[in-house]
């Protein structure tokens, strides 16, 4: 990190602003377009709604846990199964425009958090619906857990991140 008068070093700070933001920025390397015959690496963003988990480590610091859903295909699906990692994923919030009297010296205030870690897919029935429901709970905002029917579970990829890194940072 550049500008380490700017770094969050204390978790639950970070976890404050992971738990401020709704969408994360997932960002990934796939082989190109398939219908160029996939032969160029090329990177790939996408913007997603997210639900999380903080597991405290013994005597280190814990494991932050992304949890993701999606349809059963597309190109982010193609690209995760080929290459579920290392992902990097970012999010921000608290922006503010911070104007001065000359134009060259405006600046701006956010709040961000960055990572990687590997993709996992989870085939899991409970599995599959104690992330969905922790993802619905972080958007809702609401404490409870929600009725997940078979039929939508079915038509639901559902994956989730373990960050091996993650890093905060506040102007």
């Amino acid at each position: 990190m550049r500008r380490k008068d700017r770094e969050i070093t204390d978790t639950h700070e970070k976890l404050g602003i992971v738990g401020r933001c709704k969408v994360c920025r997932l960002a990934m390397i796939g082989d190109g377009d398939a219908a160029e015959g996939g032969k160029n690496p090329e990177p790939y963003l996408v913007p997603l709604n997210f639900g999380y988990e903080y597991r405290e480590g013994d005597g280190k610091e814990g494991v932050l846990t992304l949890h993701f859903h999606s349809a059963l295909e597309g190109r982010k699906i193609a690209i995760l199964k080929n290459h579920p990692g290392p992902v990097c994923f970012e999010m921000d919030g608290a922006h503010r425009l911070l104007e001065t009297p000359q134009g060259c010296s405006y600046s701006f205030s956010y709040e961000s958090v960055i990572g990687k870690g590997a993709v996992e897919f989870i085939e899991d029935r409970e599995e599959k619906i104690r992330s969905l429901n922790l993802l619905l709970r972080h958007q809702s905002g609401k404490d409870q857990d929600f009725a997940i029917d078979d039929g939508a579970l079915s038509k639901t990829a559902v994956f989730r991140l373990r960050a091996e890194t993650w890093s905060a940072k506040r102007h």
